[in-house]
């Protein structure tokens, strides 16, 4: 390994846009994916270790292992999936020859991540664009397990308390608030988070989505395939709502959090707040709490993303589908 190699591990539930930030990461020469682990939230579980198989497939590097994880929240019954890329999670394309389950590491995600940081400590940058609880469960299992990171990246949660699943919870921590909870307080490395205002704000023009997904590719022709069913849903969001955070333009929440592990300069501005997570509140469960004035007297600090090189993103972008 290369002084320059930055070694990644990706924790998701991998719907169109998780899928997108797999790619990314797959595209860029200076990042080595040690293991995806897998967690419902997007879709089922079964759904998810699917999706990644077919990214995977479709870059040609299903020798990447890839490990199924937690299959619901921390407390709760089983789980249906968002729908909003389709009931599989990737915008229900028909896939005539897709890699099976039997692609799939034995070792439970949550033991492969204790394993691997293990392996190489204080070397490895942690992606999670999904629901928290593999993380969670992983810091429970061996309360070390955050020391031994180099760091990690978080798309979810919210700094302006607007929701995108409840009043005031972002997806992937309204979907397991206690998940989130024990990240956000128990993860002492470097923790970075790209937050739900903070990814609509900085929305690609449509022009920029459809030169993109224009290049003359398979990855190409295969992301345009699985965006589709969102982005039918994105626009009409912004038509007719004309919901303030859907504005403009075209947002793939999770790669904003894998562009700021793959080039530290992606980040231009970031709050650093102690940050926690509300599990009580009737409509304020699961909605991240930023202690701007320092009132939690919490020693960890989160770098919360607020402005960014949007030039770097798409430049990240069109070469994961090249």
């Amino acid at each position: 390994i290369s002084k320059m190699t930055k070694l990644l591990l990706i924790d998701v539930d991998c719907g169109v846009d998780d899928a997108q930030a797999i790619m990314m990461a797959l595209a860029s020469p200076s990042i080595e994916i040690l293991g995806i682990t897998c967690c419902y939230g997007n879709t089922v579980l079964e759904n998810v270790c699917k999706n990644v198989l077919r990214v995977l497939q479709v870059c040609k590097r299903l020798e990447i292992p890839v490990y199924q994880g937690a299959s619901a929240p921390l407390l709760g019954g089983p789980v249906e999936g968002a729908f909003f890329h389709g009931r599989d999670g990737l915008g229900d394309v028909p896939v005539p020859n897709a890699p099976g389950l039997d692609h799939l590491q034995k070792e439970h995600a949550v033991i492969a991540m204790l394993r691997i940081v293990n392996e190489k400590p204080g070397q490895i940058s942690l992606v999670a664009t999904g629901p928290l609880t593999n993380l969670a469960l992983a810091v429970k299992l061996d309360p070390t397990f955050p020391k031994k990171l180099k760091n990690v990246f978080i798309m979810g949660g919210n700094v302006e308390s607007r929701g995108n699943v409840t009043v005031c919870g972002e997806f992937n921590f309204a979907t397991d608030p206690e998940a989130a909870y024990v990240v956000l307080n128990e993860f002492t490395c470097p923790t970075y988070i790209a937050t739900w205002e903070f990814t609509c704000r900085n929305s690609l023009s449509w022009e920029f989505y459809h030169e993109w997904i224009n290049q003359d590719t398979k990855k190409a022709e295969f992301t345009e395939k699985i965006f589709a069913h969102s982005i039918k849903f994105m626009k009409s969001e912004q038509e007719n709502t004309g919901n303030i955070l859907w504005t403009s333009g075209f947002v793939c929440c999770d790669s904003y959090a894998m562009a700021a592990a793959i080039d530290e300069s992606f980040v231009t501005e970031a709050i650093e707040a102690a940050v926690s997570v509300e599990l009580n509140g009737s409509l304020t469960r699961g909605m991240m709490v930023m202690d701007i004035t320092d009132l939690l007297k919490k020693k960890n600090k989160a770098f919360v993303i607020n402005k960014c090189d949007l030039e770097k993103f798409k430049e990240l972008l069109i070469a994961a589908l090249k």
